[in-house]
């Protein structure tokens, strides 16, 4: 499982280096090796290891292609979407139209979201949590949930 908050660079050439905490689950859980990036909104890079992302397309593959939410979750996640492999310095190279996109580049924050991970533009990303309060109602959701 990935937790918490671990914030890292993205340089010049695109290249995320995988913070330590990280790194060291995906090499106790998934060996390593290869990823998907993608992103839902073109905001977000979303970071599987590529055992995650198979569970997502047998899941999808149940649903019939003619869903329009399957249409409209695969249009995006393709469109910005690239399969790549970890290299040798522990390093993951974020597909350009999406780091341009999200503006990934420089600091990033590389938080951990259970399965996967998402990365995002630290100073974006502390503006959205000043416009996005945890509301009432929000705690009511989750403590109707157990949480």
């Amino acid at each position: 499982m990935f937790r918490g908050n671990h914030p890292t660079r993205v340089d010049e050439k695109g290249r995320l280096k995988l913070p330590a905490e990280f790194k060291r689950t995906i090499d106790e859980q998934y060996g390593g090796g290869q990823f998907y990036i993608t992103s839902r909104d073109g905001q977000v890079a979303e970071v599987y290891p590529f055992e995650e992302w198979q569970r997502i397309e047998e899941k999808l593959a149940k649903v019939s292609n003619f869903n329009p939410a399957k249409k409209k979750f695969l249009d995006r996640v393709n469109y910005y979407g690239q399969m790549v492999e970890i290299d040798g310095q522990g390093r993951l190279l974020i597909p350009q139209l999406l780091r341009e996109s999200a503006e990934v580049k420089g600091d990033v924050l590389v938080f951990g979201n259970l399965t996967y991970l998402e990365v995002r533009n630290a100073e974006a990303f502390r503006k959205h949590l000043e416009a996005n309060p945890l509301t009432q109602e929000d705690e009511k959701t989750l403590a109707d949930l157990g949480i």
